[in-house]
Order: structure tokens, then sequence, then C-alpha cells
């Protein structure tokens, strides 16, 4: 047990600095967007939902699972985004 779990701390470090990369880039979003109102797109997260489902199919992994996992992530990266955007307009 103790090897499995050594195995899964060194994957969520991984995870967490795949998320900071992606929290990098919704700043960068943040920065480049003019209207608040486009912050959240639907289309987008629909479309991203889709693709992470597929990958999630393709490696054999149980696609609610990581669907489940990415709306999460997505909610809360939207949120990161408002707030992001709020203070550069100010």
């Amino acid at each position: 047990m103790a090897e499995v779990r050594a195995e899964i701390d060194a994957l969520d470090r991984d995870i967490v600095a795949l998320l900071a990369d992606r929290l990098h880039y919704i700043d960068e979003a943040a920065r480049i967007k003019k209207d608040r109102a486009t912050v959240r797109d639907e289309a987008r997260i629909a479309d991203v939902l889709i693709k992470v489902e597929a990958e999630a199919q393709r490696l054999g992994a149980d696609p609610r699972v990581v669907a489940s996992a990415y709306r999460a992530l997505v909610e809360a990266s939207i949120m990161h985004e408002f707030e992001k955007f709020d203070r550069l307009q100010r």
C-alpha cells in the first residue's frame, strides 16, 4: 500500500504543476478579454468536457470520473478568472 500511495503522491505533484500551468493561461485569458461577460463561455465549457471525456475514453479511464473532476476544475477556473479580470479592471 505504501508503494501505491507514493505513486499517487508523485502523480499529485505532477497534476499540481500542470494545474499551475493551466492557471497561468487562465490569468492570460483574463488579461486578454475586454468584457466580463466573456469570462464564462458555455460553448467552451461544453467543448472542454467533450474533449476530456473522449481523452479519458481513449486512455481507458472512467469518463464520468474525469468529467466530474473537470467540471469542478472548470468552475473553479472561471471563478479565478472572474477575480483576476475584476482586479485588472481597477
